[in-house]
């Protein structure tokens, strides 16, 4: 009689269980990225309407005091959260170069969330290795 060859599989884990849960302040930040983004949406689309169809100043009017206010605020939370997560100085560079072109801040923050820094295991790693 032969024996049936089954192959091994690997436990069942939810992907959302994989991922390293995201610190306060990097929660934060990833909040603060997508409002700032979609600010910037709103802000261009705004401007096809003013500048593009002649229709309305509404979404620029709108948009332009909602961005400024995403802006401001976006450049406030990342600077905190370089400092509370401890990013590299190169991190928080790009961080605050981000908001500038329209919509950067979403592919940053989705490869911050990838590289780790917005879980807070580098502020860990760094508080741990002075102390002692």
């Amino acid at each position: 009689m032969l024996a049936r060859r089954v192959a091994p599989t690997l436990p069942e884990t939810p992907m959302h269980k994989l991922r390293t849960p995201l610190s306060p302040a990097g929660r934060l930040f990833s909040i603060v990225a997508m409002i700032e983004a979609l600010t910037w949406a709103g802000l261009l689309a705004g401007m096809v309407l003013k500048y593009g169809t002649g229709t309305t100043e509404l979404g620029v009017w709108l948009f332009g005091r909602l961005h400024g206010a995403a802006f401001l605020l976006y450049l406030v939370v990342a600077i905190g959260a370089g400092a509370r997560l401890r990013w590299p100085v190169w991190a928080l560079l790009l961080a605050v170069l981000a908001a500038i072109p329209p919509l950067a801040t979403l592919p940053l923050e989705q490869w911050f969330r990838r590289r780790g820094l917005l879980s807070g295991h580098q502020a860990a790693t760094a508080a741990a290795g002075t102390e002692g």
